[in-house]
This record gives C-alpha cells, sequence and structure tokens, in this order.
C-alpha cells in the first residue's frame, strides 16, 4: 500500500450507522461497507447494487475510503485510484446487519 497526497483529509471518524442507512431504508442488499474517513458516511461498495460509497464521493469529493465491513484494514483513494495505508482502523459501533 502507498500515501497519497489526500491523506491529510483522512479524519477519526464516527460511524454515521450500525448499517448503510440508504439500503436499509429502500430494502436494497449491499456486499461490503465502505466508511467515508471525512465525514463517517457509510455506503455500499461498488460491487453492490447501488454503489453508494463511490456517489457519496462524487457528491462530496471526499477522496478517502475504508474497507469497514468486513474490517479490511485498507483505505482507498478515489482520486489518486490507488489503494493507501490508514493510520488506524474505524471501530464498529456494534453488530452490523448482512445483507447478501
Amino acid at each position: 500500500m502507498t500515501s497519497c497526497q489526500h491523506s491529510m483529509t483522512i479524519n477519526d471518524v464516527t460511524p454515521s450507522a450500525k448499517g448503510f442507512e440508504e439500503c436499509l431504508k429502500t430494502g436494497d442488499v449491499w456486499l461490503h461497507l465502505r466508511l467515508c474517513r471525512a465525514c463517517g458516511h457509510i455506503g455500499c461498495c461498488d460491487q453492490s447494487p447501488n454503489r453508494h460509497a463511490t456517489a457519496h464521493y462524487h457528491a462530496s469529493h471526499h477522496p478517502i475510503i475504508e474497507g469497514y465491513d468486513p474490517p479490511e484494514g485498507w483505505g482507498w483513494c478515489y482520486v489518486d485510484a490507488v489503494e493507501i495505508d490508514l493510520p488506524d482502523q474505524t471501530p464498529q459501533r456494534g453488530p452490523i446487519l448482512r445483507f447478501y
């Protein structure tokens, strides 16, 4: 893994929910969750039908996500399209429902 010029946007964040709120509200499924390390938004991965994590990046321009569920220990920079080292792993707020 590498670092990128956007690593200064990595914050300690509080996850926005115990699962993915947008998919839970619509009854949609997800495979994995991604956590925005700028604001704590949780979105579903690009292999999920709705690709909400990427949609959050396009709307917010927050560049760094964390592989959140399952805890994967990696980060991704959308701008540089590289996997990055994270200073830490964000703790989960409790059990996360599985929808795959």
